[in-house]
């Protein structure tokens, strides 16, 4: 794949704004239109990262993609605090409230006016400022995205807030992992690795961790399709794959990245092409709300330090041991795909490209049901997409000046028959949903 025609392909997956409405809304408009391509009758579902990319590696990459970085111009309880721990906090000997992780000179900001406060001096003295958006959870893929701000800003802002509102229903808030202390070690330890490195022109800064009071001063709106509250949406391509599957995901997404947008008023966001979906949409908010913000930057997706191509992100603490094994069959479905597609002469069809990917997932899966219950895996595919860059909509024939984007999403149900002493995952392996994308370049 060359790099280059990836990075024109990103520029143009966030440009285009012919084909977008969008609208803020005092009750949800959102529906679930747009073609759906799963293909499992589950009716049980768990949601992604605000920025994806284990919680347990949070030791730095030992495994670092060569793309470069694509550049793009420019929770049961929703007002439990689930992202905070007062271990990590100190404060100053004066007893004024300066909290910060312990050892470092990273402030913890909490409050709205705290962050304003802390920003009003930066943009006095004119300091680029750098937010990097997370649920917590930290894993390498997110300490990737800070070491790409931290090479070209003054400050960088990490929030971690678990948003309720781009959890549905029926998604467990209350189980996603929450990890404050091991984060705010990560962070600490990839500071210390910042200041060390000359290349950089900033560090971490502060951790911006709200409750959710602080979030949604109006109260908590909800997780409803048809809730009342201030939402933002952005149309139609947050109604297709992703938003098909979990209508109310990118209302939550949209709407909590413009408070984050608004408090911080950072030059640069970052986020991971893993999430790739979200990255167009996020696009898409700042240019059709004029918001100041220079540049949206798109980080590789990094994927585990075993080799296999699974794309790290918090959920993965979920699989245990026997899930975790059959857990890159969406990455080598897509893989599949991507080779069709360059192998293919002239035309480039849907059917052939996306049988490709077809054709793993039912020999995996055909695989697994053949062993016995207590070591099997049983997954579903939510859906296999191959959309067009720019809009997210499905393409029957690939145009080959403008490649397009393959990603899909899959199921892996809780372990059967469980065996003695198995490592199940985080909260006892629920059910897990992973996504995962790759780029068809354009020529």
């Amino acid at each position: 794949m060359r790099m280059q025609s990836t990075n024109a392909l990103f520029r143009r997956a966030t440009l285009s704004s012919s084909s977008s409405t969008l609208s803020i809304v005092r009750r949800s408009t959102l529906t679930t239109g747009g073609r759906s391509f799963a293909t499992s009758t589950s009716t049980t579902q768990t949601s992604t990262t605000t920025n994806s990319n284990s919680s347990a590696l949070l030791q730095t990459p030992t495994r670092t993609q060569s793309h470069p970085i694509q550049r793009l111009p420019a929770t049961t309880n929703p007002s439990t605090t689930r992202t905070m721990a007062s271990a990590c906090g100190t404060s100053s000997p004066s007893g004024s409230h300066l909290e910060k992780i312990p050892n470092t000179s990273i402030r913890i900001l909490r409050t709205v006016s705290s962050v304003r406060r802390f920003r009003k001096h930066l943009t006095v003295d004119s300091r680029s400022v750098a937010l990097v958006p997370t649920m917590g959870a930290l894993h390498t893929g997110h300490l990737r995205l800070i070491r790409a701000a931290a090479r070209d800003n003054h400050h960088v802002i990490v929030s971690i807030y678990v948003n309720p509102a781009q959890f549905g229903v029926r998604e467990d808030l209350s189980s996603y992992p929450v990890t404050w202390e091991a984060d705010c070690a990560a962070l600490a330890k990839l500071d210390r690795e910042l200041a060390d490195d000359g290349e950089n022109l900033g560090r971490i800064s502060a951790v911006f961790a709200p409750t959710t009071g602080e979030m949604y001063p109006g109260g908590f709106p909800g997780q409803e399709v048809d809730s009342k509250g201030s939402f933002v949406t952005i149309t139609p391509v947050g109604e297709v794959l992703e938003g098909s599957s979990r209508p109310t995901f990118f209302r939550g997404v949209a709407t909590v990245c413009m408070k984050l947008f608004n408090v911080v008023q950072p030059t640069r966001v970052y986020f991971g092409q893993k999430d790739v979906q979200q990255t167009v949409v996020i696009k898409r908010l700042v240019e059709d709300f004029l918001m100041p913000i220079e540049e949206v930057v798109v980080v590789p997706t990094e994927r585990d330090a075993r080799g296999d191509g699974l794309a790290l992100s918090s959920r993965n603490v979920y699989l245990g041991e026997r899930r975790r094994a059959v857990a890159n069959v969406l990455y080598r479905a897509l893989k599949a795909a991507e080779g069709a597609y360059a192998a293919g002469e002239g035309v480039k069809e849907r059917e052939g490209i996306l049988g490709a990917a077809d054709k793993v997932v039912e020999e995996t899966l055909k695989e697994q049901m053949a062993l016995e219950p207590s070591r099997r895996v049983r997954f579903e595919v939510d859906y296999l997409s191959l959309a067009d860059p720019e809009t997210m909509m499905e393409l029957d024939v690939v145009d080959t000046s403008k490649g397009g984007i393959l990603s899909g999403a899959v199921r892996f149900l809780p372990v059967e028959e469980p065996r003695e002493g198995e490592d199940l995952g985080h909260s006892g392996g629920p059910l897990v949903r992973l996504i995962d994308n790759i780029i068809l370049p354009g020529k």
